[in-house]
C-alpha cells in the first residue's frame, strides 16, 4: 500500500492569530462576542469576527467546532434574544426575533443547505418563486413567473431552463437553482455549508464560476466546506474555529493546506493516511459479469458487466466518476437496489441469493451506505437503539430483548469505536457527523461481517475524524475483515486501498494494484480514455 502521506502528530500553538482590522466602511457582517450554548455544552465562546463586502470568506473546522451553530444564528435558527454577544449587518445592529428566518431573508442573509430543499415534482421557475409568484387579478401570471427566471439565471450566469421539472435535473443544476431561489430574495449574504459534498469534479469547478459571477456583482459569500482543497480555489480569507472559538482568521494566500489543518486539530499534520502492513489472504468475494437493472425502471441497465474480487483482510478501491455506477454496485450486492439480469456474486466460493439487506447479513455482507442520514440511521432514536437495530436477533429471547446484553454488546461496540458522547441513550442527531459515522459501522460490525462495504465513508467530515474513521479501517482489515471501500476522494481511495477497481459507464474499466496506480491512470479509466 501507498503510505507516502500521513499522520497527525506534534502540538501547535494555541494562539489566536488575526489579520489587521479592516476599514469599517468594508465591513458588512461583524459578530462581537457572541457565546452560544446548550444544556452541558458550550458550542460558540466569544466569537468575534468581520466580514468584508463582496469577498468570499470561508469558514472551516472539525465537526462540533461551531460552523453551524454560528451560521444557524445568522440566518435565524436560533433568534436573537437566545444566545450572547452582538452581530452587526452594514452597520446596524442584527436583531431576528419571532419571525427570525423569514426576518433574515428579508434582511438579505440566505443559506444554501447541504441537503437540498426543493420540491422535485415541480418546476425550476416555481421553486425559486414559491410562496412570492407574481399575481395579476389574483392569479398566478406564469409568463411574468419564469420571465423572471429567465432574468435571474442569465444574469447569473446559471444555465437551468426555466420550465425544467427538479426531480428531472442533475445534483448541480439542483445547486444552481437553490442558489438561484436564494438570489431572488435579493441576498447580499450568501452562505453555503458544504455544497459540494455530492457533486462531480465537473459540477464544483462550475459552482466556483457561479461563485466568481456573484462576487463580480457585490454578492458576498460565506463558503464551509471539509475539502480543504476548495477554500485554496475560492476564497479569499478563511476563519478556521475550534471548540467554539475563533483560532484565526487569514487571507487564504497566507496559509496552507498544513498550516489549515494544524488550527483546525491543534496538531501538525506529517502524514494523512495512517501506515499498514496489510497481508492479503485468499478470496472471499467474487463478482463475475454483473449485469443489473434499476428496479423502477426494467428497460435502464445501470450495471453492465462488472467483475472483480476481494481479498481477505484486503481494502479494495472503488473508483468512478459520478453516474459510474459505484453506489449501484455496493446497493445491488448488499439486495437492496438493482435486479440481477446476469452474472455472479460468490461469497466464499458459494453463490449469492441476496433478496435484501437482511439476507446480505446472514449471509456475511454488511454496507456503510454513502448517506448515513437517510438510509444509516434513524436520527431520532439513541445510539443503543441504532447500533442494535439490525441485530436484535441475537438478544431476542422467546418473548423479549435481554435489554442488559443489548446494552453490553452496544457498549463494546461504541467504546472501541471510541463514539464521543456521554452514555449510549444521546440521540444520534446530536452526534457529529464523525461520530454519526461510527455508530453506523457499528451496528454493521455487531452482524460480525466477512465483508464490509464502505460507500464513501468520511463524506460530511473532518479531517480528524477521517483519520480515526482510517485508522479504523486498518484495525478492521488486520482482523481479517474484507473491506470495499468506494470514495468521489481519489487522494482517499489511493492513500487507503491495496488495489483499485475503476468503473466507467456501469462497467468495471480496469483493476490497479497499488504500487502502479496513479491519479492519472486512474482518470484515465474512470473517463474511457484507457
Amino acid at each position: 500500500m501507498n503510505n507516502d502521506h500521513a499522520v497527525l502528530s506534534t502540538h501547535v500553538n494555541d494562539d489566536i492569530s488575526t489579520t489587521t482590522d479592516p476599514s469599517s466602511d468594508d465591513i458588512i457582517l461583524d459578530f462581537r462576542n457572541v457565546t452560544k450554548q446548550f444544556p452541558g455544552v458550550v458550542a460558540l465562546r466569544d466569537v468575534s469576527l468581520q466580514i468584508r463586502r463582496g469577498e468570499i470568506h470561508g469558514i472551516c473546522g472539525e465537526n462540533g467546532a461551531g460552523k453551524s451553530t454560528l451560521m444557524k444564528i445568522l440566518s435565524g435558527v436560533y433568534p436573537w434574544g437566545t444566545y450572547e454577544g452582538q452581530i452587526f449587518f452594514e452597520g446596524q445592529e442584527l436583531k431576528l426575533e419571532n419571525r427570525s428566518i423569514r426576518q433574515a431573508i428579508e434582511a438579505g442573509i440566505a443559506i444554501v443547505y447541504q441537503e437540498l430543499t426543493l420540491v422535485p415534482g415541480i418546476t425550476v421557475g416555481e421553486n425559486i418563486f414559491l410562496g412570492k409568484e407574481p399575481l395579476e387579478h389574483g392569479a398566478i401570471n406564469w409568463d411574468k413567473l419564469y420571465a423572471d427566471t429567465q432574468n435571474l439565471l442569465t444574469e447569473y450566469k446559471l444555465d437551468i431552463h426555466p420550465q425544467a421539472l427538479v426531480k428531472n435535473l442533475g445534483v448541480g443544476k439542483m445547486q444552481m437553482t437553490e442558489i438561484a431561489k436564494a438570489l431572488s430574495e435579493n441576498a447580499r449574504i450568501l452562505i453555503l455549508d458544504e455544497p459540494t459534498s455530492a457533486l462531480a469534479e465537473a459540477e464544483i469547478e462550475q459552482l466556483m464560476t457561479i461563485l466568481r459571477t456573484l462576487k463580480e456583482h457585490g454578492v458576498t459569500c460565506i463558503y464551509i466546506s471539509h475539502k480543504l482543497n476548495e477554500f485554496f480555489a475560492i476564497t479569499d480569507t478563511v476563519t478556521v474555529l475550534r471548540d467554539g472559538r475563533v483560532i484565526t482568521t487569514q487571507p487564504t494566500r497566507d496559509l496552507s493546506v498544513e498550516k489549515l489543518v494544524s488550527y483546525m486539530v491543534g496538531r501538525e499534520m506529517t502524514e494523512r493516511f495512517p501506515e499498514s502492513h496489510r497481508q492479503p489472504g485468499e478470496v472471499v468475494l467474487e463478482v463475475e459479469d454483473l449485469h443489473a437493472v434499476d428496479p423502477e425502471e426494467s428497460t435502464r441497465e445501470v450495471l453492465k458487466g462488472v467483475s472483480f474480487n476481494l481479498r481477505k483482510g484486503e481494502v479494495l478501491g472503488i473508483a468512478g466518476l459520478m453516474g459510474s455506477g459505484r453506489t449501484e454496485l455496493a446497493m445491488t450486492i448488499f439486495g437492496e437496489y438493482g435486479k440481477i439480469t446476469r452474472g455472479t456474486v460468490k461469497l466464499g466460493g458459494q453463490t449469492l441469493n441476496v433478496r435484501n439487506s437482511h439476507d446480505a447479513m446472514i449471509q456475511g455482507l454488511s454496507l456503510v451506505p454513502e448517506d448515513r442520514k437517510r438510509h444509516g440511521l434513524v436520527l431520532i432514536q439513541s445510539i443503543l437503539r441504532n447500533i442494535s437495530l439490525p441485530n436484535l436477533d441475537q438478544f431476542a429471547t422467546w418473548y423479549k430483548i435481554d435489554d442488559n446484553a443489548e446494552l453490553k454488546a452496544s457498549r463494546n461496540f461504541a467504546q472501541s469505536l471510541a463514539i464521543k458522547a456521554p452514555h449510549l441513550n444521546v440521540l444520534c442527531n446530536t452526534l457529529s457527523g464523525g461520530n454519526q459515522q461510527k455508530v453506523v459501522i457499528s451496528k454493521w460490525l455487531m452482524s460480525n461481517p466477512k465483508v464490509l462495504i464502505m460507500d464513501d465513508p468520511t463524506r460530511g467530515i473532518d479531517v480528524g475524524a477521517k483519520y480515526e474513521i482510517y485508522k479504523l479501517i486498518n484495525d478492521l482489515t488486520a482482523q481479517g475483515i474484507a473491506i470495499i471501500m468506494i470514495s468521489s476522494d481519489l487522494e482517499e481511495v489511493l492513500g487507503m486501498s491495496d488495489r483499485i477497481m475503476v468503473m466507467h459507464a456501469g462497467r468495471s474499466a480496469g483493476t490497479l494494484d497499488i504500487a502502479e496506480a496513479t491519479q492519472e491512470r486512474v482518470m484515465s479509466l474512470a473517463t474511457g480514455i484507457a
